[in-house]
């Protein structure tokens, strides 16, 4: 989730989301086909492309982009829309597809776990808890927030839930001697979620990456999942 109000080119990639860490595929195989996963990556392309690329960033942000301060100063109505609409925009090509590569890893084993109406409300759900994570750590924040990594960081906050051993193929890219491994779903996530706290915990404010908002849907995630997933026999 970036705030592109201050700084678009700030967008996260997927190695940004976890330094020196770059997950490839899971070794996780589900029973079902990850309609909704394929859906939500069709629709993030879709408002990319067929919108935001139109009009242009500068615009599609100022059209439907969430602004912590027109939310809790009840200055915009359509604040409450933009808890939604910012979910499926982006901050850059290299933002959206780091997103989504995410989604695309993680999201169908979550799906294959909850079904596919229960893993759209959860998605969403999760969403929204980042969203607001961010406005209690910034509640008057005029800068304009965009991203589907809130979301997404809730997908991975159940992934650790429910697959913390699955395997997960990483690169680890350190030029000439570049590896990639397999480890352990529980230590990439850690990392991973490890990683968001130092830099919320190193931020200095202004534009950039809303890390809170990434470690805020982490955590509902991984709560969420013990009511949405369906109950096993």
């Amino acid at each position: 989730m970036t705030m592109p109000g201050a700084a678009p080119s700030c967008a996260p990639t997927a190695a940004r989301h976890t330094p020196g860490m770059i997950p490839l595929y899971d070794d996780n195989p589900v029973h079902r086909f990850p309609l909704v996963t394929i859906l939500l990556i069709a629709a993030n392309l879709a408002v990319y492309f067929l919108w935001q690329a139109r009009v242009g960033l500068e615009e599609s942000v100022a059209l439907a982009a969430f602004v912590p301060a027109e939310f809790t100063g009840g200055a915009r109505p359509a604040a409450w829309r933009d808890l939604l609409t910012s979910m499926f925009m982006h901050g850059g090509i290299m933002h959206l597809v780091g997103n989504l590569w995410f989604l695309w890893i993680f999201g169908d084993n979550i799906e294959n776990e909850c079904g596919p109406v229960r893993f759209l409300v959860f998605y969403l759900v999760c969403g929204v808890a980042a969203t607001l994570a961010h406005v209690w750590q910034d509640p008057a924040s005029a800068v304009p927030l965009v991203g589907a990594s809130g979301a997404i960081s809730g997908v991975l906050g159940a992934y650790l839930v429910q697959h913390p051993h699955a395997p997960v193929r990483t690169l680890i890219p350190l030029g000439m001697w570049s590896r990639v491994i397999d480890v352990p779903a529980y230590v990439f996530l850690f990392i991973w979620i490890g990683m968001q706290v130092l830099s919320q915990a190193a931020a200095s404010g202004g534009g950039g990456v809303a890390y809170l908002a990434h470690i805020g849907g982490f955590v509902a995630g991984g709560l969420l999942i013990l009511i949405f997933r369906r109950r096993r026999a």
